[in-house]
């Protein structure tokens, strides 16, 4: 196993870039999942860039701030807002763990998944605004790829005995999860130093995505079992806008 695999591993699972890992395995998918957060990074990067660029254009209010969630959601390929659909449709059913998944499966969204979606996003562009900062969006998307360095951690159990959540659940020692998450935050306060109102805005926001994205991986796995595909996708959409929201509110 090498670096290199792992890095390639979480571009592909996370991004549209067909990074193309020569290896795949369990010891591959925790490096991947490791390395998350850097992935997280460079799109951030790279939605941060639309909004800058759209902003440098002349244009002003929320536009900007809506073409990079969009831009986010491209380079995703949709997969963590339909993560988080799906998670919204299973929970919200009522039905045992096994229905639950079942509903999790389809390929339809329900009114839980529209709704969750609908005000996920309104959310994130309401926050990205307020916040007025791409720095806020970089910390973010870093955060949200951090909660499933978490969310794989040993001692998460798979819901199904396939799947994405299979491969990846259990990966990722605690002990590499808190070197990860420390190197975050430190990058986070580093980040807040180009705007000194944010030197503690960030890791705050870093801390807030976490947070929220444990409370719902431990409701999930309390629910369903243990973590799938559609739960790590839907705990990254948490955790950003989390992240965002206290972006936007301690401004």
């Amino acid at each position: 196993m090498s670096a290199s695999d792992g890095l390639r591993l979480a571009v592909s699972l996370l991004s549209v870039v067909p990074a193309h890992p020569r290896r795949v395995d369990r010891r591959t998918a925790g490096l991947a999942m490791i390395l998350a957060p850097v992935v997280g990074a460079g799109l951030g990067l790279a939605a941060a860039a639309v909004m800058a660029g759209t902003r440098w254009l002349g244009e002003a209010g929320p536009l900007p701030a809506v073409l990079a969630v969009a831009a986010l959601a491209l380079l995703t390929r949709g997969l963590h807002l339909d993560g988080l659909a799906d998670l919204a449709d299973g929970l919200g059913s009522g039905k045992p763990a096994s229905g639950a998944l079942e509903v999790m499966r389809r390929s339809d969204i329900g009114p839980f998944g529209v709704v969750t979606l609908v005000f996920t996003v309104l959310v994130q562009v309401a926050a990205l605004t307020s916040a007025g900062t791409p720095l806020a969006l970089v910390t973010a998307c870093a955060t949200g790829r951090l909660a499933l360095t978490w969310a794989c951690r040993e001692g998460v159990p798979a819901a199904r005995p396939d799947g994405l959540g299979a491969t990846v659940a259990g990966t990722v020692r605690r002990g590499a999860a808190l070197a990860v998450t420390a190197l975050v935050l430190v990058a986070a306060a580093l980040g807040g130093l180009a705007e000194p109102r944010l030197a503690a805005v960030l890791p705050a926001a870093v801390l807030a995505g976490l947070a929220a994205a444990w409370g719902v991986r431990r409701h999930a796995v309390r629910r369903l079992g243990g973590v799938t595909g559609d739960v790590l996708g839907a705990l990254v959409e948490i955790s950003v806008t989390a992240a965002l929201l206290v972006c936007a509110l301690a401004r």
